[in-house]
């Protein structure tokens, strides 16, 4: 035995460290007679101590006293072969911060492969564009363990991050990889070192200020903003949406330490911090929730349409031994399991086992349902709705017919009935929600940049703002001027009132459009669908009592009955509009008279008592009796709707279909050119080609519209921000106005005119201030609500009783009316005579038509009209094929 280990060391096979440490005694004995011995080796383990009789000394020794002796420096034998070694002379040493710049491009692509495997889903990601020096926060970190093995104590801001990559996950997924230890730790001191020392562009300190906000209101919720977040901490921002439930449970603990020791007693008031987040970069809709989203972080928005009650939720129970009296706990329930003890660790008990009530937490729980908002839903698709769960202080933070944006995570939850219906593997889904935004509007003023309010401000000081207003108002319908005006005013709203909460008063202004079929009055109803904010859109026949107030339903969870909100609640502070108005039932149109007058909904159904909030406009269209409007009958005799409720219209619209050759070939022109300039594949060069008479000559406006998306933010800017009060407005004409109206309705039979039109001529007054937001009513505000109160009423008039209504009102009727808008109303009515008059002489239609100027002059004069020179040169007076002969004194009109 004892020759065998001797013969190995020198045979052809043996193992290389054999070879090497026979070879190495030689050499030392060779070049060192008095071999210095390497530290822990004694002379005897150098001779083999007789022999060397140890089976272990042809291997390395890995353990024991000896395990250094195999790796002593040997020069003989410790050189490189020269295969393979670059020996170009040519190549220079890289500088420190050569090589330092090198590395970053290095981890620079590492992070860009790290990207594109796709393990996270687009548009979450944030590169630095340069991360710290790494080579600093190593040498930080070698210097703190260096502190730390020297006994040195260190702060809790020193302590030594656990990981230094933390982006490198080595194989596991996101969310087992923040559940461990030390990515738990790097995360939390992260997270808790971005609280205390993010500073914003101004060098405010903004967590502690917003934990300082959060504490003075007794509340337990701090807002993080998520870009911010992650222009911070990039790591943190790719981990929250893959791994939602572990990384906001780290952010929590993080925060509530950061609080407390900001405020230490503050624990006496709220024991958990709650991290929510908010500005999530995608925002998902509710039918595009899949597989893919299910435990991850995501944002959608919709309309609150039901909530149930706030009911307690455990959140930790502890349980009584009925036999021993031992109590057994804490068990924290988590959201799908129930935890259960096994036995009693007393008595070894199995049971029954009762809550114990004193010392069992709990939290408030809300479950609401979210359903897409009513303009995104794809046209004849049903809009889908998804359940939220509300925890803490999330509950009670929103009510039906609000419309929010929903942070949460996407979780399936065990529901037995569902899978009893459909077979074992279907789930339920439901978004546990993390953070509640309310958008009372789509786009509040709040969030229109400093550029957009500025040119808000300079438009308004247009003199002509009001009359550009107008002519933007569905500029691809020709026409219909007393319309858009109406739209107008309804679309930016008087001012509501309610003194001493006592007796409210809206500020809403209903219209109802009523006229001849093609008059396009559903067209002004999806211009305003589009244009207006928060709008829900509705017909006749697809609206029932219900659907437009609130109905009543069992809740399938908590077996509670909860209010669904209808068609008027989801429009609150928005606008309602009902398309064929006439085609609803009695009782169904009976059902709003309250919704829209006191603008709430007062429901009394299976117990539940109580009123819903309508305070919206209504805008609504209906076609006459028979389909056509007809001029001989009052407006009552025309519609099928009862006094009460055309009462509480504001404005009512009559639109008539009547024809008239000029005006007939204007439409067609104008409809024609629209659908040409509209074309998708319409270019410049078409538009050259094609001889179009301008927009503003076809309207007969000669303004300049204003573009949509700048109107769409001028009515939101306006309704947040001008209150016009009535300190200087002209009581007396509006008396008279009153007075006047009363006594014509009375003898005429048309339309009621009651207490509520006063109401209606202040609204319009305030609206038209809104529009040139302006802070009080003044004397021209006044005047063009008398003028269209009045446009109103002699529309719904017989034929034969308009004209002379007319003449009586005439001072109101022309105000603020451009004197060629006045003159071309006169001389079109004098063609018109004209025409008629060479219709019944000679039996056949003229090319041209012929006014003499001096009847055109004797009927401007009678309105304080002089000079018509202006009118000559003016667009309007070519663009409707007038020309002026100096020579004979006439007016020619081109028929054809």
């Amino acid at each position: 035995m004892t020759d065998e280990p001797s013969s190995e060391a020198t045979s052809p096979g043996t193992s290389e460290p054999g070879e090497r440490r026979a070879r190495g005694r030689a050499a030392a004995d060779a070049s060192s007679p008095g071999r210095d011995l390497p530290p822990f080796e004694d002379e005897s383990d150098v001779l083999g101590d007789g022999g060397g009789d140890d089976e272990e000394e042809d291997g390395e020794e890995l353990f024991g006293d000896n395990m250094e002796r195999d790796y002593r420096a040997i020069p003989e034998l410790d050189r490189y072969e020269a295969d393979g070694l670059d020996e170009n002379d040519d190549l220079s040493d890289l500088s420190m911060n050569d090589r330092l710049a090198a590395e970053r491009e290095m981890r620079q692509r590492d992070r860009d492969e790290l990207a594109a495997t796709g393990r996270m889903r687009p548009g979450l990601l944030y590169d630095e564009s340069d991360d710290e020096d790494d080579e600093q926060q190593t040498s930080g970190r070698r210097r703190l363990g260096e502190r730390a093995a020297d006994g040195a104590a260190m702060d809790d801001e020193e302590m030594i991050e656990s990981i230094e990559n933390l982006e490198d996950t080595k194989g596991h997924s996101v969310s087992e990889w923040v559940s461990m230890l030390a990515p738990r730790t790097e995360i939390y001191n992260r997270f808790k070192n971005f609280l205390r020392t993010f500073v914003d562009s101004k060098g405010h300190n903004l967590y502690k200020e917003r934990i300082r906000q959060m504490v003075e209101m007794n509340k337990g919720s701090l807002v993080v903003d998520y870009n911010i977040l992650a222009s911070a901490e990039h790591v943190l921002a790719y981990f929250l949406p893959e791994a939602p439930t572990e990384m906001l449970k780290i952010f929590d603990e993080a925060a509530r330490d950061v609080v407390m020791s900001m405020y230490p007693r503050y624990e006496q008031i709220v024991k958990v911090i709650r991290v929510r987040i908010s500005n999530l970069p995608l925002i998902e809709e509710i039918r595009s929730l899949r597989q893919l989203h299910l435990n991850q972080l995501l944002r959608t928005a919709g309309v609150v349409t039901s909530c149930t009650g706030v009911l307690p939720q455990l959140s930790m129970v502890k349980y009584d031994c009925t036999k021993c009296s031992f109590i057994l706990g804490p068990f924290f329930q988590s959201q799908n399991n129930e935890v259960k003890p096994g036995s009693c660790p007393e008595c070894q008990s199995t049971g029954p086992f009762e809550i114990n009530m004193e010392e069992t937490v709990y939290k408030n729980y809300q479950r609401i349902t979210i359903q897409e908002s009513p303009g995104k839903v794809p046209a004849g698709r049903l809009p889908r709705s998804k359940d939220a769960i509300l925890l803490d202080d999330l509950v009670d933070i929103c009510k039906p017919g609000d419309e929010i944006e929903l942070t949460g995570i996407y979780n399936n939850n065990y529901d037995g009935s569902l899978n009893t219906a459909n077979g074992f593997p279907v789930f339920a889904t439901v978004i546990l929600a993390n953070h509640i935004a309310k958008n009372d509007d789509k786009m509040a003023a709040s969030n229109l940049t400093d550029d957009d309010v500025r040119v808000i401000m300079q438009l308004s000081k247009d003199e002509k703002i009001g009359d550009r207003i107008f002519a933007s108002i569905a500029p691809s319908i020709y026409g219909h001027d007393n319309i858009k005006k109406a739209l107008a005013l309804s679309m930016f709203g008087g001012e509501p009132k309610n003194p001493g909460g006592k007796h409210k008063v809206r500020g809403d202004i209903n219209v109802l459009i009523c006229g001849d079929p093609g008059t396009a009055k559903s067209q002004f109803l999806k211009y305003i669908e589009k244009t207006a904010s928060r709008v829900v859109f509705t017909t006749g026949q697809g609206a029932s009592a219900v659907g437009l107030t609130a109905y009543v339903q069992r809740n399938p969870v908590s077996r509670e009955w909860t209010l669904e909100a209808g068609a008027l609640v989801l429009a609150d502070r928005g606008i309602c509009l009902i398309d064929e108005f006439d085609k609803m039932n009695d009782q169904d149109r009976t059902s709003i008279h309250e919704a829209m007058e006191q603008q709430s909904i007062s429901v009394s159904k299976a117990g539940i008592v109580t009123s819903l909030q309508a305070r919206c406009a209504v805008i609504a269209a209906s076609n006459p009796i028979g389909g056509r409007y007809d001029p001989s009958l009052t407006f009552s005799e025309n519609v099928d709707l009862t006094e009460p409720i055309l009462s509480r219209f504001d404005i009512l619209c009559v639109v008539r279909d009547q024809a008239e050759p000029l005006e007939d070939e204007r439409t067609a022109r104008f409809v024609v050119e629209s659908h040409m300039k509209h074309h998708p594949n319409f270019t410049e060069d078409d538009e050259r080609n094609v001889s179009m008479t301008p927009m503003q000559q076809l309207n007969s406006s000669g303004v300049e519209p204003i573009p949509q998306e700048l109107l769409k933010k001028y009515i939101i800017y306006a309704k947040e921000k001008s209150h016009p009060r009535l300190n200087q407005m002209d009581q007396d004409k509006i008396a008279k106005m009153y007075s006047d109206l009363r006594r014509e309705s009375m003898a005429t039979g048309s339309i009621p005119i009651t207490v509520r039109h006063i109401e209606s001529t202040i609204r319009m007054s305030e609206a038209h201030a809104r529009l040139h937001l302006r802070d009080y009513v003044n004397d021209d505000d006044v005047n063009m609500a008398v003028r269209i109160m009045l446009e109103s009423f002699i529309s719904t008039q017989k034929y034969g009783v308009m004209k002379g209504m007319r003449k009586t009102f005439s001072r109101f009727l022309t105000y603020k009316r451009d004197n060629n808008d006045l003159l071309l109303f006169i001389l079109k009515q004098l063609v018109a005579d004209q025409m008629t008059f060479q219709k019944n002489r000679y039996g056949n239609d003229l090319d041209t038509v012929e006014v003499s100027e001096k009847d055109l002059a004797d009927k401007a004069r009678q309105i304080n009209i002089t000079s018509l020179t202006e009118f000559y040169s003016s667009p309007i007076f070519t663009g409707n094929r007038f020309s002026y002969d100096s020579k004979r004194k006439i007016i020619i009109e081109k028929v054809r």
